[in-house]
């Protein structure tokens, strides 16, 4: 039972990428999914949730710019990032929670499962 991400890259500032985060080995549709991020020397944050009612949420940094999607059928979440920066440059990884998006004030041992990341890198 896992996640696995992929999509991640080395793009140009104002450039766009768009992740993927598949589940493999359970269903997910009875799960919300998280992007979380964490950048060299600062603690993993929230990026975007997904709600199994297809509602979102979006940290300050991100909002206008990434937006979060889900295709059940695939048992797949995107990410789609857009007008990137290099305060953006992160390992990106998905981790799922029981239906709804509780905002990022759980501890990381509370969410079911996580995917071992991807690489985004922001730079000219």
């Amino acid at each position: 039972v896992q996640f696995v991400e992929s999509g991640g890259g080395l793009v140009q500032p104002g450039g766009s990428l768009r992740l993927s985060c598949v589940a493999s080995g359970f269903t997910p549709d009875n799960y919300a999914i998280n992007w979380f991020r964490q950048a060299p020397g600062k603690e993993r944050e929230g990026v975007s949730c997904i709600s199994t009612d297809g509602s979102t949420k979006y940290a300050d940094s991100v909002k206008g710019r990434f937006t979060i999607s889900r295709d059940n059928a695939k048992s797949t979440v995107y990410l789609q990032m857009n007008s990137l920066n290099p305060e953006d440059t992160a390992v990106y990884y998905c981790a799922s929670e029981f239906l709804r998006c509780t905002g990022w004030i759980k501890g990381e041992d509370d969410y079911d499962y996580w995917g071992q990341g991807t690489q985004v890198t922001v730079s000219s």
